[in-house]
């Protein structure tokens, strides 16, 4: 096990994305590359929870293909299959530099973390300074709250809460999202927060955000809160990572646009998502 001391708070980092990375866009790196770039070590190790899925094939081999060539050392954990780990979970989890949470079921994700008391290991680590990232339901389950779809229609629902407020991701992609996180934090039910795109990445440094940038351009970020009854928003430009603009890494490749049909696809006759 790692001997790492605890990290000061203000050392400690979680980035969360809300949508994109080796996921949904196969041909920029970008996001995954900042991923990396969080860490101090050389060559950080970095392990991938696919929890959300269901710990689909599909998604440990998008994990492989983007951080197999990289100054790093990738592993994923399958819950689902833990009889076939070759080291204990805890020892896992804690010698870890990086931890990247994959999309899917939020809701199953926190029900499944919780029977193997995978929630606070993750927390733990984060206190001993490892960078916790995510994207879509990864990246959400660290906030008080944010919007699920597992059970059908995106609804409310409560996160770990290492992180103050709510958040809600795929903003402009699956934008039946937004108006179901802007009804629960006006009626008081999710706390204010932000609104992430597809592609855009909110990084916090203790509990503070710290720096928001885009894979894309034209992609954004909304922060929202209710005061007195009323939604009062700002709208956030991000920074824009790489040259990005103009690019063969702008814009929204064939690629991400067809990955987001299958999903929307599948949510329509699974119900699954965030």
């Amino acid at each position: 096990m790692s001997d790492r001391t605890v990290a000061a708070i203000e050392d400690r980092q979680v980035f969360a994305m809300g949508g994109g990375g080796f996921a949904m866009e196969p041909t920029n790196p970008l996001l995954d590359d900042f991923v990396l770039g969080l860490s101090s070590a050389k060559r950080p190790r970095i392990l991938f929870l696919p929890t959300a899925s269901g710990d689909t094939n599909a998604q440990i081999n998008a994990f492989r293909a983007r951080f197999a060539d990289r100054m790093c050392v990738p592993e994923h954990l399958s819950l689902f299959r833990l009889r076939d780990a070759k080291r204990p979970l805890r020892e896992t989890v804690l010698t870890q530099d990086i931890i990247y949470v994959g999309g899917g079921s939020m809701r199953n994700l926190l029900a499944i973390w919780h029977a193997h008391g995978l929630d606070r290991l993750l927390i733990e680590a984060w206190r001993r300074g490892t960078v916790l990232a995510g994207l879509s339901a990864g990246a959400m389950c660290w906030f008080e709250g944010g919007v699920t779809c597992s059970s059908g229609r995106p609804g409310p629902i409560e996160g770990l809460g290492l992180l103050e407020g709510s958040l809600t991701v795929h903003a402009d992609g699956e934008p039946e999202r937004l108006p179901a996180w802007l009804a629960g934090v006006r009626d008081g039910i999710l706390a204010g927060g932000w609104a992430l795109d597809d592609g855009v990445g909110l990084l916090f440094r203790g509990r503070r955000p710290a720096r928001l940038v885009s894979s894309r351009p034209g992609a954004g970020a909304l922060r929202v809160d209710a005061i007195a009854g009323e939604l009062v928003r700002h709208r956030l430009e991000p920074e824009l990572l790489g040259d990005a603009v103009g690019g063969p890494l702008g814009g929204v490749d064939e690629a991400v646009q067809e990955l987001r049909r299958v999903r929307l696809l599948r949510q329509g006759i699974t119900g699954e998502g965030g």
